[in-house]
């Protein structure tokens, strides 16, 4: 067995004990779980994610007292049209896992905010990105777009022009909101590289003058 073989093995018996501690944490609650990218992946109700988190964070072998990361994901085919998302890191153990919790368009979802303090944020940016609404929030306002913008930006169905544009108006002496106007018709742009848009024009050149030969021969 070479060495890389055996530390794979290693790796992968240390992610199935990751596994099983973890689906004992969470019990009952448990409604799926799968590993990619070599990472463990644990669906739960959106109901149960403030106690499954605060089990997680307070288990006596090494909780996963760091939530790293929280998001969404929206998938506009599904019944529950969003996931919401949940990376914690185990700082003890060195390790991570991921909490995933289906969520439908317009359900409310719990905050964690008095668990980690730093969901006071990430459930800002899903809520401006996503209109996912949590509950319980101390301060749910937008976060990355302006004060009276319409719409959530990471939504599939968020149009890429946006709904309104921005402008300073010399007249009124501030910044008017106005719906978006496209000023310009959209152009066929040439995404090959330098070289190959090179030969490309080098070759049409090339039949150019092939066929401006042939016609002087045709007169001649």
């Amino acid at each position: 067995m070479t060495e890389q073989s055996s530390r794979l093995i290693k790796a992968d018996e240390k992610l199935e004990g990751l596994k099983v501690r973890v689906e004992s944490i969470i019990g009952s609650k448990l409604r799926g779980v799968r590993v990619f990218r070599r990472e463990v992946c644990f669906t739960i109700d959106v109901a149960d994610i403030p106690a499954v988190l605060l089990a997680l964070r307070d288990e006596s072998g090494g909780g996963f007292t760091q939530l790293s990361e929280l998001t969404a994901v929206d998938y506009p085919d599904r019944p529950q049209r969003f996931e919401l998302v949940y990376q914690l890191l185990s700082v003890t153990l060195n390790q991570r896992i991921r909490i995933v919790a289906p969520i439908g368009d317009g359900e409310v979802a719990p905050s964690v905010s008095h668990l980690f303090s730093c969901a006071v944020w990430s459930e800002r940016e899903v809520w401006d990105m996503f209109g996912i609404f949590f509950s319980g929030h101390p301060d749910l306002r937008r976060l990355l777009t302006d004060y009276g913008f319409e719409g959530h930006p990471l939504r599939k169905d968020f149009p890429l022009t946006g709904t309104v544009e921005t402008r300073y108006d010399d007249q009124l002496g501030r910044v008017v909101y106005e719906p978006v106007s496209l000023q310009q018709e959209f152009r066929d742009f040439d995404f090959m590289s330098p070289w190959e848009g090179a030969q490309t024009a080098m070759r049409q050149h090339d039949h150019t003058d092939d066929d401006s030969d042939s016609n002087e021969q045709v007169q001649g």
